[in-house]
């Protein structure tokens, strides 16, 4: 197996038999989106492994070549260069945590890929290219990564995968024509995305959560 990065998880039942592995922002790490966990009040009947895993260090260019938590470098604000080989990178650490789902007894048809801002476009990346029917793909304050590689590089399996997209109408970091050009890019390529809009900023709101646990309830 690939090597693993290091990972938080909290199970809602026993016995799990489904995941959401759910991949933070720049700068976070795993501890990140762990609260929701029981704030989204899933329904009783899902057992369900919440998976956090923790990006690696790597110098960030927009931050003065800091080291931080970072699925990939971000050489500029608002798209333009794009860090493929860090994207790539990262594509095989989840694809690696998914294998560890599968090796635990997971059906990749019950495992969802989450993810919030860098974390969105890794579970975006991965999902669309994944070569077993995956339950869904949830976006969160993010864009579709290497979008011009997708046509070529995505799977039949995942043509219709459910997709949860949401993005803040007042988002500084991420503009929200950045994500509806995503979108847009999606629904070309035959996907159908369920957007949500939110009056908020470059976060999660009370509304947005409520949405991703009824739509966690149906995925699952």
């Amino acid at each position: 197996m690939s090597r693993l990065p290091e990972s938080i998880e909290r199970e809602t039942g026993a016995r799990p038999d489904a995941a959401v592995v759910w991949l933070h922002g720049l700068g976070a790490d795993g501890h990140d989106f762990e609260p929701l966990v029981p704030v989204l009040g899933l329904p009783a009947r899902l057992a369900v492994r919440f998976v956090f895993p923790h990006a690696p260090l790597r110098p960030v260019t927009i931050n003065m070549g800091m080291r931080m938590r970072a699925w990939y470098d971000i050489v500029s604000l608002g798209g333009g260069q794009e860090d493929e080989a860090g994207i790539r990178d990262s594509q095989s650490l989840l694809e690696a945590l998914i294998e560890r789902e599968r090796s635990r007894g997971i059906e990749a048809r019950r495992i969802v890929l989450a993810g919030f801002s860098q974390g969105g476009a890794i579970a975006l990346q991965t999902g669309l290219r994944h070569h077993e029917r995956l339950a869904g793909v949830m976006a969160l304050s993010t864009w579709l990564p290497l979008a011009g590689t997708l046509e070529a590089e995505r799977h039949a399996m995942n043509h219709d995968v459910p997709i949860f997209f949401a993005h803040g109408t007042h988002d500084e970091m991420i503009g929200l024509a950045r994500a509806q050009q995503s979108r847009a890019r999606l629904e070309a390529l035959g996907y159908a995305p369920e957007w949500h809009e939110y009056p908020m900023g470059h976060a999660v709101c009370p509304e947005e959560i409520a949405a991703i646990a009824h739509w966690l309830g149906r995925v699952l």
